[in-house]
């Protein structure tokens, strides 16, 4: 098990409230999740710049350090709790290819015994690239995989990520699930500097506006195509935060590249 962090704004905004200080910040969640952290941060250009420890967060004064200059209007966070793979620093998330960074929470069931029929799933390009040995980087270039099935990696719509990830997540699932003594887990969060697609299955997730509402005001959950200032998706919610919201199970929540919230089930992608 691990948590992720994600983080996407109409302007650079700073995260090292909720990475570090707040009292359920991923720094306070890495005493569970100890085995390594990575930050991944859109700030120069197209190309994230990323940060990498395979320690505990809130030993390494090495993330805080990271998480304090963090001005970006996309982050995905990470730290680890290793279910497949030794703590290296290749096995350590997010995981990053061109302008696209991944970060999974889960683990997939029974992966020793399929890992080669996955790999074999993975085009031969990024098959290539694998270096460590979990399920997750795996399952990241799967998505580079069915995502360019249908086009080019880059400049793709929402839909078309959310779908590429949802076939993911429901393929690994396929292969893994039959005859494990529990389900596997899909958490995945991915973006590519402007939009950002998170998949929910049998791990929490919420995301919240990072909007301030007055007491009285009602609490509403975004509609589907509302154009949002920032959204903040996590594991848990932070108490920084004002107003939370749960994605349901087997969803998909989203936001495109003018910050357009969206969302879908597994069923309505697979449908399209």
């Amino acid at each position: 098990m691990c948590r992720l962090f994600g983080f996407r704004s109409d302007t650079p905004g700073r995260v090292h409230e909720s990475l570090v200080h707040e009292a359920n910040s991923l720094r306070v969640q890495s005493r569970e999740h100890k085995d390594g952290w990575g930050i991944a941060s859109y700030e120069d250009g197209a190309l994230p710049r990323v940060a990498r420890g395979t320690g505990p967060a809130h030993e390494d004064p090495e993330f805080e350090r990271v998480a304090s200059r963090v001005s970006s209007h996309a982050v995905i966070a990470h730290v680890r709790q290793a279910s497949v793979g030794p703590i290296r620093p290749e096995n350590a998330h997010p995981f990053t290819f061109g302008p696209w960074t991944f970060a999974h929470n889960g683990t997939l069931q029974r992966f020793a015994d399929h890992a080669l029929e996955l790999e074999r799933r993975i085009a031969p390009e990024f098959r290539a690239l694998i270096q460590g040995d979990t399920d997750s980087e795996r399952c990241f270039y799967l998505f580079l995989t069915e995502l360019r099935r249908t086009g080019p990696l880059e400049n793709r719509s929402v839909e078309d990520v959310a779908c590429a990830l949802t076939t993911t997540a429901r393929e690994v699932v396929r292969i893994t699930e039959p005859g494990a003594p529990k389900p596997s887990s899909t958490n995945f969060l991915v973006t590519d500097g402007r939009l950002m697609v998170c998949t929910r299955r049998h791990r929490t997730l919420f995301f919240s506006e990072r909007k301030k509402r007055a007491t009285s005001d009602a609490v509403v959950r975004p509609k589907d195509g509302e154009r949002l200032r920032q959204i903040v998706i996590a594991s848990e919610k932070l108490e920084t935060e004002s107003h939370w919201f749960e994605a349901p199970e087997e969803s998909v929540i989203a936001v495109d590249h003018e910050l357009r919230f969206r969302s879908w089930t597994f069923d309505q992608l697979a449908a399209r």
